[in-house]
């Protein structure tokens, strides 16, 4: 998995280490670079940056984003008031910097573009989910090939494990008939208690489980997720959502574990497919959601006490699931009202 939102900044001592370092990133599907003035390549197939003493200057023209250094609170409200001004800020530490990285995400989130700047692949995942929503840009160096692998190796490892989980009582199961129902066919094998968090509001995903078990008549295909009707939310490593109808083979997910445990899949073969559905509802607080699945008993939902199937779930039964804002533009939460039914 790549994240456009990262910024490479090759750091090996010659250029021919740092042209390998973009060579093997770009094939890793990384896009955004910081290199040398002389190193810029003709042809900019991506986006580019120039470091200067004091700001990053972008490659094909515009704005510099000025770098300031970040000590305490008083410095990291001077630096926000600039970026304010001028449209961008580079945000670098000299002690914390998850915490204040966090105070920026919260109140200047939409009012400019927040970068931040890692020492370490290790740091990345922090700067990239601060308050679920990270910054806008991480810039972080690398400094050989094999770094290449280990930073896309951390952004899989480092998807998201502070989800907030409920467990709300079934209030309604009934016959929803035909439907499309989208198959998700990862390219790993998934757990048994392992699936992805699907549902027809991002205010409430339930946690749909793989098809690792089978029946008396399939066998067990540990890749699957039966997920859902094709209208529902499923989500992403990154926080966003996106339709079943509209993912693609390649597409990174977000698979997550009854323990909470979660790690990055990709999705490598859709299946939209007519099938009769049931539609479960549960409530958070006083408002319904609901997940229209395959009624099969190979497609689970978590239960609090166990799996439950499709073809057994009954009002009373407690699943598990995860809430989050509800107002989404494509795919991103916002801070808005809403009010879906």
């Amino acid at each position: 998995m790549t994240d456009d939102r990262l910024v490479l900044e090759p750091a090996a001592p010659t250029a021919s280490e740092r042209r390998a370092i973009v060579e093997r990133a770009r094939r890793r599907g990384f896009r955004r670079f910081v290199l040398p003035a002389r190193e810029v390549p003709d042809r900019l197939a991506d986006d580019v940056w120039i470091r200067e003493a004091t700001a990053l200057r972008p490659a094909k023209g515009g704005p510099p984003v000025r770098i300031r250094v970040v000590a305490d609170a008083r410095s990291l409200e001077r630096a926000l008031e600039d970026g304010v001004r001028a449209g961008a800020v580079l945000l670098t530490w000299t002690h914390d910097r998850v915490i204040p990285l966090e105070n920026a995400v919260a109140t200047h989130r939409g009012r400019l573009t927040i970068w931040t700047a890692v020492d370490s692949a290790e740091r990345v995942s922090a700067a990239l989910g601060a308050l679920e929503r990270g910054a806008d840009r991480v810039v972080v160096p690398v400094r050989s090939v094999v770094e290449v692998d280990r930073l896309e190796h951390q952004l899989d490892a480092g998807a998201r494990h502070d989800l907030p989980w409920a467990t709300p009582a079934v209030s309604a199961v009934e016959p929803a008939g035909l439907g499309d129902r989208v198959l998700v066919d990862t390219t790993s094998l998934l757990a048994p208690d392992e699936g992805l968090l699907v549902g027809s509001s991002a205010a409430f995903l339930f946690l749909v489980l793989s098809e690792a078990v089978g029946s008396r008549f399939t066998r067990p295909r540990p890749f699957r997720v039966n997920a859902g009707a094709a209208h529902s939310y499923v989500l992403r490593p990154d926080g966003s959502t996106r339709y079943l109808s509209e993912l693609a083979s390649g597409d990174p997910l977000l698979a997550v574990r009854t323990d909470g445990r979660c790690r990055t899949v990709r999705a490598g073969r859709l299946k939209i497919e007519r099938r009769p559905l049931v539609r479960v509802e549960t409530a958070v607080g006083a408002t319904p959601r609901t997940i229209f699945l395959q009624e099969a008993e190979t497609v689970r939902l978590a239960g609090a006490r166990g799996p439950l199937a499709t073809t057994s779930v009954k009002p009373g039964d407690r699943v598990r699931g995860v809430t989050l804002p509800a107002a989404r533009h494509l795919g991103i939460a916002v801070d808005e009202s809403i009010e879906e039914r």
